[in-house]
Order: C-alpha cells, then structure tokens, then sequence
C-alpha cells in the first residue's frame, strides 16, 4: 500500500489543520517554506518538501499529533539527526522533529543497562556512562551527533562491531506510539508471555497474533532462511527482522525469548514511534590501545590481508580508500591544520587501500607483540608495503579521518558527486575478496568512478560512486550499477543494506533480494502495525523508484551567480554551497568549534547544514528577477558568527563566513543595511575620530546610565559593556618609543591592525617590547584596516577595498624571510584566507605571496622556535599554569596546538586549552541586544565556567580582542594576550 494524499482539497485545508494540531499541543508546528526547506533533505541524495515540521514537547504531545496523523492520514516521519543515507527522513508528510526526548532515564550498573529518550546523542551517553565505566557500544561515524533513535530506525553498527556488534543487539527493551496513539512495551518474553500478549484485544496483542499466526509455518520460516543473508552476516538490515524472530524459542527449539525488539531495530520508523530505549551496556576496550595502518598498492590484496589480521583478533579493522588517501593530501596543500590535514599526516606514499587494525591488550607490549607477529606475517605473504603501528594520540588521529570519510567524499569541486547507493553491502567477510572482484568488474564495466572505504573486518563494503547527480546520464548509471549489484548481492546471499539502512533508495529492489514471498510478508508486517501507512510511508516496503525525488533534477541548470569573492576555485557560489552533503558535522554539541550557534540553540534551522539547505533551496529555484533577493537567506545567516569553523571542520569544508559575507552585500545591494550593520563596518573609523576624546568617552561609554541612549540606537545590549578607547594610538606609541636593538638580526612587519591601534595599543607595545628583547627588527606597517568588521557585516565591496590597497601596499615588501604578524587574529585571517579571492585580478597573485607570509603573531613565534632562534633559555624558570582559550580563527585557519606550544615556552609553565567551542562575542554579534542573550549561552558551555574555576594565581590566556572582553564582561577576570605572557616570562 501507498499512501496517497486524498484530493487537491486537501492542501487548501492543511493550514487550518496545522493551526489546529499547533493549538492542541505545548510544542510546535512550522509550515513556512524556510522551515519546509530545511528539512527537505538528510545526508542522502534525495529531497522532498514535507508539509510542514512538528516538534512535541512530551509523550502527551506525540500521541496528539499520531492521533491527528491517524484521523487525517496525514504521513508522519520521524527525524532524529538527519544523517541517514538512505532517504530515511525525506518525505512529503509531516516531520516529527524529536530532538525534545533528550534525557537519560533510568541506570542500572550492577545490570549494565540504560534507558534513554531517543534523541541522547550516542557520544553524550558515553560521556555521561564514562564515570560508571560503561559505555552503548555501537558507533556510527557520526556519533557525535547521531541519536539513539536514529541508531535503532537504522540498526546502526560502527567502527567496532567485531566485538560490540549492532545497535540490535543491545536494544533489551523500548516503549513506543503505535499508530492507534497507544502505548506499547516491547521486551524479551517467554513463550507463556507470549501467547498471554497475543491474547489481547488490543493492536500490541494483534501484533504478536500476526507474527504467530505468519512465523508458526515451517515453509514461511524456511522461506526467511533461504531468502534472507547468511546467518553468518552479522550486518542485515535488508527489509523487516523477520528471520530473527522465527529463530526465537516461541518457533525453533533452543532458541531466544522472543522480543519485538529485534523487529524495530531497522524498521526506519515506519512500524512505531519510538520514546523510550533500554540499552545493554559494555565495558570499555583495554586500556592500551594500538593502530597498525597496513598500506597496500591494490585493494584486493588488502581484503584477503584483513582476513589475517582477523587471526589476531583485533577490536576494529577498518578500510580507507585511494580518493580519500587522495583528497587527504590535497588538504595538506590547502591548510595543513584542517582537521583532515592533521588527521593524514601519518599516510605513507600513495596508497590504493589502507586496512587500519586496532589491537587493544593491557600493556603496550602486549600490543607491539601482537603487532610484530601480524607484520611479519603480512611481510612474509608479501602482503602491503607499509605497516606502521601507532599510539597515543596518533590513534584518535586516523579514528578522526576514519570518521570523516563521508564528508571528505564531498570535497571535490564541481558537480560529480558521491552517489551513496551501493555503499552499504555486507557479505561473509571470507566473501569480501570474491565479491570486491566482481563488484569492481561491474564499475569498470559501466565506467563508473568509485572509491572503497569499509568495515572489512565484518564484511561492509562502503563503496561509493562518484557520478554528475544533475545529468540524466549520471542518474542511469547510478541506476544500472545498483540493478546489478543487488544480484551480486542476492549471489553472494549478502545484504545490500548492512546498516545504513533501505530507506527509499534500496526499498525497490527488495523483491528480487528477500523473495516475493517474504517482501509480501514484509507489507503484511507493515500494515499490521500501520494500517493507514502513517508511519514513514514508502520506505522499505512499497517504495517509489530509486531515482525520483533527487536532490538535484536532472537536466537542470546550476546558476553562474554574480559574486564579489572569487569562486572559481568551487567553479561558482552555487557548487561552493553543494558541498554541503548534509553529514551533519556541524551539529556536534560535545566537542570541536564547528557550529556554535547551533551548539547555543540545538535548533536545526541553525546548523551550517541548515543555512546550506536554504542557500541551495532559494538560490538556485527561485521566481526572483534577483536570485539574492530572499529575506529568508537573511535571516536563516543571522546567528552565524563568521567563526569560520567549518571550513576546517566540516570535512567538505564549506566556508559559511564567506557565504554569509557574500549574500549580505548583494541583499544590501537592494535593500540597504541599516543603521546598526553600518556602525559596526565602520567601527574603527569612528573609533579613529572619538580617539581624540578618548578620557570623555570612556567615561561616558563606561557609564550604563550615560551608554544607554547610545546602545538603544546603535541596537546593542545595555547589559554589555563597550570597549574603551587607548588614549594614546598603538601607532603614535610605536613611532614615540621606536623600540630597537642594536643587535637584530632578522626582521619581522608588525600590521597595524585596526582593534590594537585604538583599544589595545598596551599589547601591541607588549609585541614590540618582546621582539624587540628576543633580537628582532620590528617594522610597523600602516595602511588601511584589514576589513575584518567590513566583511562581518557583510559589507564585501568596503572590505575589497582595504585588500587592494593592502595587497599593493604590503605585497613586495613582506617575505618568507621578513613576514608580517598582527596582534589581533581576525586581521591577519583577511590576508590569510579572504585577500586573495577578494583583491582585483591583477593583485591576485601578489595576494597569495602575502598570504603565505601573513603569521598569526603564534604561528611566528612557533616557526622561529622551530628554527633554533626563540627558545626555553630565554624565559623564566618560574613555575605558572595558563588557561588559554584560542581565537576562532587560529582554531580553523591556523593551529590550537601551535599557540600551546608558544605559550609553553617558559619550561615550567603549565599550559592547557580550555575546549571551548567560539566565545560567543565574535566581533559585534555578542553586543547586538537580541544575540546577547545567545553569545552568553554560548560562552556557558565551556569557556566560562572553566575560567571562573581557575584559580586566582593561573593566567588566562586569549589572543582575539573580543575573547578577552567576553571573559572580562562574563567572568570578571582580565585575560592576557600570548605577547603580554611572554614578555612577563621574558628574562633577556
């Protein structure tokens, strides 16, 4: 059965329905075609625009609205994360957005089990399961931001399912909404239990009558035998659990209690809707844990080795493929710190195929023993060419681009694209080697790019193609390999979903995998728990075509947008803005920079995800004679702090700072900016005409009485104090002092950066003093101002401005041999990242060159540590810890790790990063009165608390000028700069 929407008068009175279901529950209803675009998608290839979103606020309002989904037949789809690839989420009914049902109920130690809502977050079970020593074993790449309930919908499994197997198997008992609106507990029963259930007059009891009444016939279960995967495949999640259940005590002597469970798991919310989950916990791996990389020239020759690192029993063995070695080394080129750059650095040569086998033992010899055997072993077969083993933080390292491995798939510039269709097929891994010969037969076959990635070590082959999604051509091919594959499958007695699940991209083709007779029984199955098919509908049985709904129509042209940055680079805005896969990256709340707004709010709408969807979604189908003019672009960029986090964490590296700059200026372009946005472009000029007044306005501007006037008009918070003006200019100080030293020996261009000219000439001073001691040459280079508060506003044609003349001022006299640092983070990122896609063409060239030899003052102070000429002797012996919080874009563009290491110069300070995510004030957005509220939350996650924890005598350490006045209004504690730190320790 498909479920249909009744008449065109239906739609003419879904609002007034959607007005009267947002009436009748405490939480919320959206149908505003931004709210509809946000959700249109996942992390799939398809897209459909629901009806509209609704968000209960407890178990009362989600039996309201399946109650109203019953009466109405409207379809109602369950939505955890979004990260499925499946399809799973993308629908034309209503969304049911459950991020509420967040909490952790209940805890049993001594009994290893939890029972948690269904949107916890995997990791922060295991955050909050670590103190017990217990952890929910199954990990997705994304189970920093994956919910439990998706892992149930999807019968997740992850990295180490050699030993924890799938989400399946620890799911002991839930609680669900049938589609009725009662409330129904699944758990193990034995077998008079059972038939007590299946007694009741209720739709649980005709449930268990069903599945009786189906199971009880010896050629059904015979029938599930033969058509379902090998028993031996521990990765199945093709169609409905049946064969699971016919192996249960009540059908097969000697086997377990029956329990539903194993049904739900996999069912993709189409069966129930799930609000309580009770897990089966493990104890964490040992302590010592170890990583041998086996690097291989063909990717053959890599599975048939993962069968001997099997004889060695490892707790993971995982497999990375050539595009990723591939693109791993390009981000190297680009920006050594990104994420992936870091995570790579261990790659040895040009690999085809990487097997990573993870020992875990309790010591570190027991680890390099098994290690030694496993690589003579490898080297006698003559198997690989490489196989390093790793410790320590070298292990989280290659876990990370692990992990990162679907948004990587991403990165490539222009319009072929991953196509994740065959990416998820699990066989016998004794199988593995036979079928990737065949499979890779068939690629080349049909001339289809592809790369592996897998969990070789139980047989999940992540095989992704790469095809052109907006040709029809593409779209066929996609369409033909997986025909074939699925046969190669059936051959094999595999699962073409090993656990991403068949959502409605792999649905179609399970008649031909299960059997007629068991896909048949698979409706019955579905229709029995959802007679009206509310539930998810067309997802694993009655399916439409793989290749309808896409995200991308083929055929349809990709608009060549006017723009002021260069985007050749992503061949337009638009492909710029495809990168974005839908991953979900940016909506990991535990860890990392990437997204603090979203990390304040948990709302979807403000995730970088989300602000891709709605750029993608007005800019490229709109009825606008200005494809720019969209108030919802605007408003869907406001809470975007410009952190630039994403370009180095999200693994497709998507720039949403420079996105959101881009869109600004052309919607100002028509409409204008306003007061406030004007102001704070133009901060640093009028700061520059105030200076002369610097002792009046600081004290009128200190005074909250006297300020508030100014910041009612300005729009900026009373509660937020403003920055005060030096009295006398970084640039007059420096030409007053003109510190030197008689015995320099290099030389260094000190920018002149707006912020430290006029608010914090005392550390620009500091810089100077503190070269000047350590042998320098200091040059002080004054133009114009970098920009920074132009492009955060948004004001692109300014900001080009300043970076031509820059560019032409600065481009033939810094060098590699004399760079040129700045005080202020932010200012030097403008040469760094945005000069030279935003300079003229002719100054194109020279912006690059000044590019590479622009250093945060950090970056510079590490580069001469390295060299031999700044070093511990030059420091005090003086034992102090320092707290530092890093500038957002040191943290994307540059390097935490490199400002620990500057800041550890004096050999016994003690220097640790807090792992705070951004501040929250970035540049104006902290005093603008309706983000106040919102950069405070922001600042409450991490930085705060863990600055008022330090005690008096530590050092709290930022280099960015908005970082340190966050601290100061939040914590009441001054923050030091790394310059005003050093010089302290200085003893030269």
């Amino acid at each position: 059965m498909t479920l249909q929407i009744p008449d065109p008068e239906y739609f003419k009175a879904l609002p007034s329905l959607l007005d009267r279901l947002a009436h009748s529950i405490k939480g919320t209803v959206r149908s505003d075609e931004a709210s509809r675009t946000i959700f249109a998608s996942d992390a799939s290839a398809y897209q459909e625009m629901p009806l509209g979103v609704v968000t209960p606020e407890d178990k009362e309002d989600l039996i309201t609205i399946v109650r109203f989904c019953q009466e109405h037949k409207v379809p109602l789809i369950p939505r955890g994360a979004g990260t499925s690839l499946a399809g799973q989420v993308v629908g034309s009914g209503l969304v049911l957005d459950m991020r509420r049902f967040n909490r952790i109920l209940d805890f049993n130690k001594e009994a290893k089990w939890v029972t948690v809502e269904p949107s916890v977050i995997r990791n922060s079970l295991n955050d909050w399961l670590a103190p017990h020593g217990l952890l929910f074993g199954p990990e997705t790449s994304t189970a920093n931001r994956a919910v439990i309930g998706g892992m149930i919908g999807n019968n997740s499994c992850g990295m180490h399912s050699i030993v924890w197997g799938s989400t399946r198997d620890h799911l002991l008992a839930c609680r669900a909404i049938l589609a009725d609106g009662s409330e129904a507990s699944f758990q193990a029963l034995a077998p008079e239990e059972f038939h007590a259930k299946r007694a009741e007059q209720t739709l649980e009891g005709s449930l268990y009558e069903m599945l009786y009444q189906e199971l009880k016939s010896e050629q059904t279960r015979s029938d599930l035998e033969k058509g379902y995967p090998k028993a031996s495949i521990r990765r199945r999640n093709n169609g409905y659990a049946l064969d699971l259940l016919a192996r249960s005590n009540i059908f097969t002597d000697g086997g377990p209690d029956f329990n539903m469970c194993k049904l739900i798991a996999g069912s993709e919310g189409t069966l129930c809707v799930l609000t309580e989950a009770t897990l089966n916990l493990v104890e964490p791996l040992p302590p010592v844990i170890g990583v041998v990389a086996m690097h291989f020239e063909d990717s053959i020759e890599s599975l048939k080795a993962t069968l001997v690192a099997l004889k060695y029993k490892p707790t993971s063995c995982e497999l990375i493929g050539a595009f990723h070695v591939q693109q791993a080394m390009e981000n190297n080129k680009i920006n050594k710190f990104n994420t992936i750059a870091r995570c790579s650095q261990w790659i040895i040569g040009a690999p085809e195929s990487i097997i990573v086998v993870e020992l875990a033992d309790d010591s570190r010899e027991a680890v390099e023993r098994r290690a030694a055997a496993l690589t003579a072993e490898l080297a006698e077969k003559k198997m690989g060419y490489a196989w390093p083993l790793f410790f320590g933080e070298d292990v989280e390292k290659i876990w990370q681009l692990r992990r990162d491995l679907g948004g990587i798939n991403s990165s490539k510039a222009g319009d072929i694209k991953p196509f994740e269709a065959i990416e998820d097929c699990a066989v016998d891994v004794e199988d593995q080697p036979a079928y990737v010969t065949e499979l890779e037969r068939i690629l080349h076959r049909e001339g289809v790019q592809f790369t592996h990635s897998a969990h070789a070590g139980d047989g999940e082959l992540h095989t992704i193609l790469f095809v052109n999604h907006k040709t029809q051509e593409g779209i066929a091919s996609v369409r033909s390999v997986l025909e074939q594959v699925a046969k190669l499958v059936k051959r094999f007695r595999g699962s073409l979903s090993g656990e991403h699940g068949d959502g409605r991209l792999r649905a179609e083709f399970l008649p031909e995998l299960l059997g007629d007779a068991n896909y048949q029984l698979c409706k019955r199955v579905k229709s029995t728990f959802d007679a009206s098919h509310i539930f998810n509908p067309n997802k694993i049985v009655d399916a439409p075509p793989m290749d309808v709904s896409l995200r991308y129509i083929p055929g349809e042209e990709t608009p060549d947008l006017p723009t002021y940055f260069n985007w050749d680079k992503d061949q337009g805005l638009m492909r710029a803005v495809e990168r974005c896969s839908g991953i979900g990256e940016c909506k990991k709340v535990t860890s990392g920079l990437m997204c603090p707004s979203y990390m304040g709010t948990r709302e979807e709408k403000d995730s970088t995800r989300a602000r891709a969807n709605i750029l993608r979604g007005f800019l490229s189908r709109t009825d606008k004679a200005n494809r720019y003019d969209h108030k919802e672009i605007k408003d869907i960029l406001d809470l975007c702090l410009s952190c630039k986090g994403c370009k180095s964490e999200c693994p497709a590296g998507v720039d949403m700072a420079r996105m959101k700059a881009e869109f600004l200026q052309h919607y100002y372009d028509l409409h204008g900016s306003g007061l406030r946005p004007w102001l704070v472009a133009h901060f640093t000029t009028l700061m520059g005409l105030a200076l002369p007044f610097a002792p009046l306005y600081n004290l009128f501007m200190g005074n909250r009485v006297l300020s508030a006037p100014v910041k009612l008009a300005a729009g900026f918070a009373l509660d937020r104090s403003m920055p005060a003006l030096c009295r006398l200019s970084f640039e007059k100080q420096y030409n007053r002092e003109m510190p030197t030293t008689a015995k320099a020996m290099r030389k260094v261009h000190l920018f002149c950066d707006e912020f430290t000219n006029v608010n914090d000439a005392h550390i620009g001073m500091a810089t100077v003093h503190l070269l000047t001691r350590l042998g320098y040459e200091v040059v002080l280079l004054r133009n114009k101002e970098s920009g920074r508060s132009s492009l955060s506003q948004g004001f692109v044609k300014r900001a080009k401005l300043f970076a031509d003349s820059n560019v032409a001022a600065f481009g033939d006299i810094v060098s590699e041999d004399a760079p040129m640092i700045a005080v202020e983070p932010s200012t030097i990122a403008c040469f760094k990242d945005e000069y030279p896609d935003l300079v003229a063409p002719d100054l194109r060239v020279k912006a690059k060159a000044l590019s590479k030899n622009s250093l945060m003052f950090e970056e510079f102070i590490a580069r001469e540590m390295d060299a031999g000429h700044i070093g511990p002797e030059h420091f005090t012996q003086e034992a102090k810890e320092v707290r530092v919080h890093v500038h957002c874009h040191q943290k994307s563009i540059s390097s935490s790790d490199l400002v620990v290491k500057v800041l550890s110069l004096p050999e016994n300070y003690h220097v640790s990063e807090i792992p705070s995510s951004c501040c929250g004030m970035a540049g104006a957005f902290g005093y603008e009165k309706e983000h106040h509220a919102l950069s405070m939350t922001i600042a409450e996650q991490i930085l705060l608390p863990a600055v008022r924890e330090a005690d008096e005598s530590v050092i709290i350490a930022a280099s960015g000028t908005s970082c340190r006045h966050q601290i100061k209004d939040g914590a009441k504690r001054e923050a030091l700069h790394s310059a005003e730190i050093l010089l302290q320790a200085l003893k030269i």
